[in-house]
């Protein structure tokens, strides 16, 4: 498809040994419209299909993966792959003006999007122009504010202590937002913040019983790591990018230890019902992206699928620049610089997202999504 055309290009210097073979028609990258297979990868599926995780973490697939990732210098032994574990957990929430945001707990952030939700809960929204320069700046510092708080705690919660009630707290949102400056931009949110506290393909479906799954995946970067097993064909993630190598952090990187995740899968309840399954793509994007998308149906009263379409912004921290998408005006990209913004124009859409509303009343399941990606809403 265009888009997957499109990325699949930008990142083919990513590839690298057999992932460079396998991942590439003829060393280039396929243009839209062209047919790309990955039988070996296919193979393992149709194993999974037929033996379960076993196929996968034990046998002659582990067995090419370890052989791989050995040859290529890494310590990975089978009692690695044959000791992975899925965990059912309990999810995390918050309330935002009657809405009831739903994540999933550390490792994952999505304690943050609840956090932003509740910052963003101070200011009266829906007397700001969604898409003027006032929502945009006050999105912009309480996005840096909460990834500060993210960096600061959120870590496997199997390996060390994470504030998690402080995190969800409304007074610790409070606190944030009462450091945000409507008019100017903060350089450094870390020396504000330290009193308070003393990164994909997205999945949503509704089967005809009304049980919902939201399900998000991704290897982190285009491609991962950028290398292959040499049998199979699987790529090897890079999450350990997660981790930080600071000593005595919670999230120090360390064996048997799980990094700082950027999926987070969402859903929303009114009344008690789960109203909404929807999911932002684009990495460290996610948190913000689920504010937004909560703020333009709440506060806004957008349609899904216009909630889905309207322009986004958002404060990376790994440049100090607020990305502002094509679609906001020139005028107010004009007035978040005068806010001391360091506003960028992105040369690609920022994030993506799918959403099924369930409307009881109509009887109906309310489909969207997100025109930056190659998704596509389905009734079957």
């Amino acid at each position: 498809a265009p888009r997957v055309a499109f990325d699949w290009g930008r990142s083919l210097g990513a590839l690298q040994g057999r992932a460079a073979e396998l991942f590439t028609l003829g060393g280039a990258a396929p243009k839209p419209g062209a047919m790309f297979r990955a039988p070996g990868q296919a193979e393992v599926l149709r194993r999974i299909a037929a033996d379960g995780r076993d196929a996968f973490y034990q046998g002659e697939v582990a067995e090419d993966m370890i052989a791989s990732l050995r040859a290529l210098g890494g310590t990975h032994a089978a009692e690695d792959f044959a000791s992975a574990e899925a965990e059912w957990v309990e999810p995390v929430s918050g309330d935002y003006r009657g809405t009831e945001l739903v994540e999933l707990p550390p490792n994952g952030h999505g304690a943050i999007a609840i956090l932003m939700a509740q910052m963003l809960e101070t200011w009266d929204l829906a007397a700001l122009d969604p898409f003027g320069a006032e929502r945009a700046h006050l999105e912009a510092e309480v996005t840096k504010l909460a990834y500060d708080a993210r960096d600061r705690f959120v870590a496997d919660p199997a390996r060390a202590a994470v504030r998690l009630t402080h995190l969800l707290s409304k007074d610790t949102a409070a606190s944030l937002a009462a450091l945000v400056d409507p008019e100017a931009a903060m350089e450094d949110p870390a020396p504000l913040s330290e009193e308070v506290h003393r990164e994909t393909i997205y999945i949503t479906v509704v089967d005809k019983d009304l049980m919902k799954v939201s399900l998000i995946y991704s290897i982190f970067s285009s491609f991962g790591s950028g290398l292959a097993s040499d049998r199979f064909g699987i790529l090897f993630q890079d999450r350990g990018l997660g981790f930080t190598l600071k000593a005595g952090h919670p999230n120090e990187a360390a064996g048997g230890k799980r990094p700082l995740h950027t999926i987070i899968p969402g859903m929303m309840r009114e009344g008690g019902e789960t109203t909404r399954v929807f999911g932002v793509m684009g990495g460290p994007y996610q948190p913000c992206g689920h504010a937004r998308l909560m703020s333009n149906l709440v506060d806004y009263g957008m349609a899904p699928q216009a909630a889905i379409d309207a322009p986004r912004c958002f404060f990376d921290q790994r440049d100090g620049g607020l990305n502002v998408e094509r679609g906001y005006p020139e005028a107010v990209r004009a007035a978040l610089a005068a806010k001391g913004q360091r506003v960028n124009v992105p040369q690609t859409p920022i994030g993506g997202a799918q959403m099924i509303t369930v409307d009881r009343s109509a009887g109906v399941l309310i489909g969207a999504s997100d025109p930056r990606k190659d998704g596509a809403a389905l009734g079957l």
